[in-house]
């Protein structure tokens, strides 16, 4: 007897959803689609019901953060998208550089754990990349006040988010990590509270 339809968009939620989780922990090329399958509880064989390729599973793990495991962290930040205001621009900022994110290898944005394995993937996967990025900055801008938001700012911000938690993820140095996140989270905040 076939799997239902639901049965089938759950199964794929699962597989797109682990995929996140490990892609996140361990990079694209690190992850196999055996080893994805595995964790998932399938085989091989059943990827291949969902995904023409390992590809297309990587654009869509991506583009699952901003609904999925993102909103969550948003809605427990506090960040109102729509109408927030200054405040949320603040939460948002508050929440993207804190402590927790950094330490969440499993729930973190895929702008700060894969850029660059996103950079040599393929189109669609850097469309999904890019998609975050418009999210985050479209945020920014549509919270800040009229006369105070310019595209320029809302993407010095992000940039400030992102690049702030890259290095502070990336360096050994635990003192020096704490540094980086604490200035970039603190000279974002001012550059909102300026404005």
């Amino acid at each position: 007897m076939p799997y239902s339809p639901a049965h089938k968009a759950e199964t794929r939620k699962r597989i797109v959803e682990t995929a996140r989780i490990l892609f996140n922990r361990e990079g694209f090329s690190n992850v196999s689609i055996d080893r994805l399958m595995e964790e998932v509880g399938l085989t091989r064989g059943g990827f291949y019901n969902h995904f023409r390729n390992k590809d297309e599973l990587y654009a869509e793990a991506v583009a699952s953060f901003l609904n999925g495991r993102g909103k969550t962290w948003r809605d427990e930040a506090g960040v109102d998208p729509v109408g927030g205001g200054p405040a949320t621009v603040r939460a948002m900022i508050e929440s993207y550089l804190s402590g927790r994110h950094l330490e969440d290898l499993d729930g973190q944005c895929p702008m700060i754990a894969l850029p660059s394995d996103t950079a040599r993937a393929s189109p669609d996967v850097r469309g999904a990349y890019s998609d975050l990025l418009r999210a985050m900055v479209w945020l920014f801008e549509n919270n800040l006040a009229p006369e105070e938001a310019t595209r320029a700012r809302a993407l010095s911000l992000a940039a400030m988010c992102v690049g702030g938690m890259v290095l502070a993820r990336t360096v050994d140095d635990r003192a020096l990590s704490e540094e980086i996140r604490s200035a970039a989270r603190g000279f974002a905040v001012a550059a909102v509270e300026e404005a």
